[in-house]
């Protein structure tokens, strides 16, 4: 039901002010939050259904954006590499991820390790290059010409950049509210 106004009313403004914003700041930074955990759920809903639209496996968008890391610059990765590359430290995750990749046939370990288990490298399979091709060929289709129309290459540079510097203020106050766990 649509509440009427009388002649000069305003509508009342929605209240933001809650326990983690109660300054203009704090309103803004939380605003900003909410909606980088909206963009990831969104980012990773899109890298999986992407991926599924390829023929491929339905995966996780962390196990998506793993099998586009090793593919990256057609050269093979290390578990150490590829969890420094998506600043990721759940290693365990990461293996289990890369099991599941290998299980489907889209990467494998590289041939000549022979250094031991730390010394293990990944590499996109030819059915890995298919699928990550044809995600590259509807990501084109489907996605970029809607982000066109938003922004252009500058806006992304400067929001990539910004939210880079962001990250590294979230794992400097991560790291200090680390020293500060109760006991």
């Amino acid at each position: 039901m649509e509440t009427k106004l009388d002649k000069g009313q305003t509508p009342h403004r929605v209240a933001k002010a809650w326990h983690l914003a109660t300054t203009p700041h704090e309103t803004a930074l939380t605003e900003f939050e909410f909606a980088i955990i909206r963009v990831a759920s969104a980012f990773d809903r899109w890298q999986s259904d992407c991926l599924a639209c390829c023929g491929g496996e339905r995966f996780s968008g962390a196990d998506v954006a793993t099998l586009h890391v090793i593919r990256m610059h057609d050269r093979a990765k290390s578990i150490s590499e590829i969890g420094r590359l998506l600043k990721r430290d759940d290693q365990s995750n990461l293996q289990y991820g890369i099991r599941k990749l290998q299980k489907v046939g889209v990467i494998e370990k590289s041939a000549g390790n022979n250094r031991g288990k730390k010394g293990v490298t990944y590499q996109v399979t030819k059915h890995g290059r298919e699928v990550t091709d044809l995600y590259a060929q509807y990501r084109q289709e489907l996605l970029l010409a809607m982000t066109k129309l938003v922004a252009n290459d500058q806006t992304f540079e400067e929001v990539s950049m910004l939210l880079n510097h962001m990250s590294g203020m979230y794992d400097q106050a991560a790291r200090v509210a680390a020293t500060h766990l109760p006991a």
